[in-house]
């Protein structure tokens, strides 16, 4: 017999009296409500369920507190729409989509949207519930509004200041608490004057970002400037970056492996490609691995995984990447054959050099697998006595492939070993 169904209820700050009669219905008749203490004390003394509020960590405790309640009708009890940034998305993949019957409340953002007279369909939304504040940054571009889901009181204040250390301290902002509820309140004022005290933890910030003259401009596209990162020499320059995000192609939900992850310039332009898209970042110098942390966090995708540690043997254990970036280490023993067979079919592997020895292997490899090799060179106007000239960095070798099937190797590789690897053009 399949496990009995869980109601899954939204509640908003109006409480009560702004749900629907199905909903209201479903808590009088449940055996137990589980929900956070605040939204359990907005239910009426009519509703004699057991009340069970949520343990903390909450996501490990789901499972085993549905089995402890199992046979009896449960209820859970949510913050507006449980589906939209809320315990909705933690009960599906615990307890599975089919067991979860959702009555919706009109989310914060709705009520935001509302208030504010922004098309829902238009709204970005940026949530810091249960995430890092540099989460934020990714999405500061000049002239675009944001509705920021704020994890408390001191919110606002703290996305002011952030504001303000990226050069958008003219932001305007706006800050709706208990929106929907008796209380409602407005506050408006903008980052660099932002002087109201913290005021109701239930509250959303609606931002309109204005960039400070002279603050910097980090576009979208791959082939941010130089320096927009913090590092000590070991940077993919610009135009070589750009060229080497459009060979990678990052697509929404992927992983990449980035290699010998130097100051992280790949990693992190993979992940500003789209808010899902994941990244792993292998650096052996522990003093490099802080910087890639640094870099991500200033930049706006603090989600960056980074693993100090030499690869091959820093692989181990990794999940299976969608595409993979060796930008150093590549003459190290077994790593392009470690790296070829971690990837599935259909993922894409790009290697980059600047030193015979490695070009040398790369060339190997193209002979056996295919896909392509390019030579990339770069140079750049710069003075020259009193006249103008062009100064030449060093070319870059680039070996691309997408991997069409399973492979076969010898154990060693290189110039005169192994057999044929299925490989075509990327």
């Amino acid at each position: 017999m399949s496990p009995a169904p869980v109601t899954v209820v939204g509640i908003g700050a109006d409480g009560w009296p702004g749900l629907a009669p199905a909903s209201q219905e479903a808590l009088r008749t449940a055996e137990v409500i589980i929900g956070g203490p605040r939204q359990l004390d907005l239910l009426p003394a009519g509703c004699a369920a057991e009340r069970v509020p949520w343990p903390s960590p909450l996501r490990p405790a789901v499972p085993g507190l549905l089995a402890a309640h199992a046979g009896r009708r449960v209820c859970v009890l949510a913050s507006g729409d449980p589906m939209f940034f809320g315990i909705g998305r933690t009960l599906a993949e615990t307890a599975g989509p089919d067991r979860l019957h959702v009555l919706p409340h009109p989310s914060s953002v709705s009520y935001a949207c509302a208030r504010l007279g922004i098309p829902l369909e238009q709204a970005e939304v940026v949530s810091l519930v249960g995430r890092p504040l540099a989460t934020l940054t990714a999405a500061l571009h000049d002239n675009r509004g944001l509705l920021v889901l704020s994890s408390g009181a001191d919110t606002p204040a703290e996305v002011a200041a952030h504001l303000r250390t990226h050069g958008y301290g003219p932001s305007r902002m706006t800050v709706l608490e208990q929106l929907g509820a008796e209380a409602e309140r407005r506050l408006d004022g903008t980052a660099d004057d932002w002087h109201h005290a913290p005021g109701d933890a239930l509250n959303v910030i609606a931002v309109t970002c204005r960039r400070a003259p002279g603050a910097p401009r980090l576009p979208l596209t791959p082939g941010l400037p130089d320096d927009a990162y913090e590092h000590d020499g070991q940077l993919t320059k610009r135009h070589v970056r750009a060229v080497t995000l459009a060979t990678l192609a990052p697509a929404p939900g992927e992983l990449l492996w980035d290699i010998g992850g130097g100051s992280g310039s790949i990693a992190i332009e993979w992940m500003r490609a789209h808010k899902t898209c994941r990244a792993v970042s292998v650096e052996r110098d522990p003093l490099r691995a802080a910087r890639i942390t640094r870099n991500a966090e200033n930049l706006g995708v603090p989600a960056l995984r980074v693993i100090t540690g030499a690869a091959p043997a820093a692989l181990t254990g990794l999940p299976t990447p969608d595409a993979i970036f060796i930008g150093g280490g590549l003459t190290a023993p077994g790593l392009l054959g470690a790296c070829w067979e971690a990837l599935p079919p259909g993922g894409r592997l790009v290697a980059n050099t600047v030193t015979l020895e490695s070009e040398s292997l790369l060339t190997y490899w193209y002979g056996r697998a295919g896909g392509e090799l390019t030579r990339l060179s770069v140079a750049q106007a710069a003075p020259v006595g009193g006249f103008t000239g062009w100064r030449q960095a060093m070319p870059v070798t680039q070996w691309s492939v997408v991997k069409t099937g399973p492979q076969t190797r010898d154990e060693e590789e290189g110039p005169g070993r192994g057999r044929p690897w299925e490989g075509r053009k990327a």
